[in-house]
């Protein structure tokens, strides 16, 4: 069959055009052709690109010239969260400051070939005047080098009108936000975030769309169904872990009535937290509360008063299928039998002073009071190794007397620390700490970065003020510092970039 000259000259054209908009294999299967728009964020990009190839993977690299220096995520055309259409990918390129011009461009493989598209521009706009951002001034003390990445923080205000989940790098510049409450934000393995509003649980992508919403109320539902009820949720609260399943592990509290508490005549609505396991579909897959673990963790014993009895801040998986819990209001760190979602949900330790650990030292000032943001640094057999931001409310002195408890009390003062654990022997042993001399009572977070330590001091200066400290372990030298003014950061922690499996350098 002959083909019309005309229909020839065209078909050959259609392909020197797009093999014109970029470069790669020399298949006889078309490239894909890529475009970059504006998408409903000011600070996002959205780079769409179309093949016939349902199953090719992209990615794309920018910057503010042609060296780009920042990339996305690998994504395939195979992938739920990126799939529009059999034959098309977009994809969200978030990390970039307000009102720049920026360079992209994709890199797409497929089974045929691989094609890097042509240079392209997107000029980021402003972030609107609605939405209120605080001072960030970053300084380098010393000659050390800070860990690469970008600063995620949770932002706290008692005014209105700021943004509460915000990413800034390592300059202090803004290069993403969230707007809506968000204590905390967190970033999911699928290169979405959570945020929690204390009514519901959101995912959103780069652009701040939402994919999955989950409220308190349909949690009271599934429980009623599922026989898990122990009471309304009051909220949603302080962390959410997403496991491997794609399950929530969710944590909340509720209230329930005790009478003639020591010290509290009458009745008493106490306030108790609860995990929920929340499977795809919405459904409670396994509860817990603390109201049915009185026995290890007495009602009586409420060391910063009633009604907000636990008032516990972080939730952990450990390598053995089980949970930590950071009980702030009890200064314990719980080990809880989960079991990969079919444990009996007892509790196997408590850590911390009048727990179920020794303290090397036996000085029980050298314990964590009223922690937050307990992570593993390494678990390896018995041996646990555990940073935790000290916050030390009411830390207890050699002598039993608890700090700030009196006039003649001695001053709390917080510490970043790690502690090796093992929970064979029950003997805890503090390996590092740092004193910056600020004691921030509330707030905060840390993490091991190398050779570094990170933490975030909420309230150092008991006023709207956070700071960030990035310190060498060995010499505690500090290597990066942000102070952020006019707010406070309940957490402030590094993350290797915007995108899951990417690091992004200074």
């Amino acid at each position: 069959m002959k083909i019309p000259v005309r229909v020839l000259i065209a078909s050959i054209g259609f392909v020197l055009t797009l093999a014109s908009l970029g470069c790669g294999s020399s298949s006889t299967t078309p490239p894909p052709v890529g475009t970059v728009a504006a998408s409903t964020h000011p600070l996002v990009a959205q780079y769409d690109l179309m093949h016939y190839d349902s199953e090719m993977s992209a990615w794309v690299e920018f910057g503010t010239d042609t060296n780009y220096g920042r990339q996305t995520s690998v994504v395939t055309g195979s992938s739920a969260d990126h799939k529009i259409s059999n034959h098309k990918i977009s994809i969200l390129v978030a990390g970039m400051k307000p009102q720049t011009t920026y360079h992209m461009r994709a890199h797409v493989k497929w089974a045929g070939g691989e094609w890097v598209d042509q240079d392209r521009t997107f000029k980021t706009g402003a972030i609107p005047s609605s939405q209120l951002l605080p001072t960030f001034t970053v300084t380098r003390p010393t000659s050390g080098t800070p860990a690469g990445g970008v600063e995620l923080l949770s932002i706290v205000s008692t005014l209105s009108g700021y943004l509460n989940a915000v990413a800034t790098d390592l300059q202090g510049n803004v290069i993403w936000y969230c707007p809506g409450a968000a204590i905390p934000v967190k970033p999911m393995a699928n290169g979405h975030y959570l945020l929690n509003s204390y009514s519901h649980w959101i995912e959103v992508d780069l652009a701040c769309n939402t994919i999955r919403d989950v409220s308190k109320e349909q949690l009271d539902q599934s429980l009623q169904a599922s026989g898990y009820f122990f009471g309304p949720l009051y909220a949603f609260h302080h962390d959410i872990l997403v496991l491997p399943n794609g399950h929530w592990l969710i944590l909340g509290d509720v209230y329930k009535e005790f009478t003639d508490l020591p010290g509290y005549p009458g009745t008493t609505n106490v306030l108790g937290d609860v995990l929920l396991d929340v499977d795809l579909d919405g459904n409670v897959a396994w509860a817990w509360s603390l109201f049915d673990h009185t026995d290890v963790v007495p009602v009586t014993r409420h060391l910063q008063g009633l009604p907000d009895w636990t008032h516990s801040n972080a939730l952990i998986s450990t390598a053995d299928g089980n949970l930590l819990l950071s009980v702030r209001h009890e200064s314990w760190i719980l080990k809880i039998d989960y079991s990969n979602g079919t444990g009996s949900g007892n509790i196997l330790w408590r850590l911390g002073d009048e727990g179920d650990f020794t303290l090397a030292s036996g000085d029980r000032s050298q314990w964590f009071y009223a922690q937050h943001y307990p992570s593993i640094v390494s678990e390896n057999g018995s041996q646990l190794t555990l940073a935790v931001f000290d916050n030390g409310n009411l830390r207890v002195d050699s002598g039993g007397e608890a700090c700030g408890s009196s006039t003649s009390a001695p001053p709390c003062y917080t510490r970043a620390t790690i502690y090796q654990i093992d929970e064979f022997t029950h003997v805890a042993e503090l390996l590092w700490e740092d004193l910056p001399g600020y004691f921030s009572n509330w707030g905060g977070s840390i993490a091991v970065l190398g050779d570094n330590v990170e933490f975030n001091m909420s309230n150092p200066f008991n006023q709207a003020a956070s700071q960030i400290m990035e310190v060498t372990q060995t010499d505690k030298q500090t290597v990066w510092q942000m102070n952020i003014s006019g707010v406070a950061t309940y957490r402030g922690y590094r993350i290797a970039s915007l995108y899951p499996g990417v690091t992004w350098q200074q």
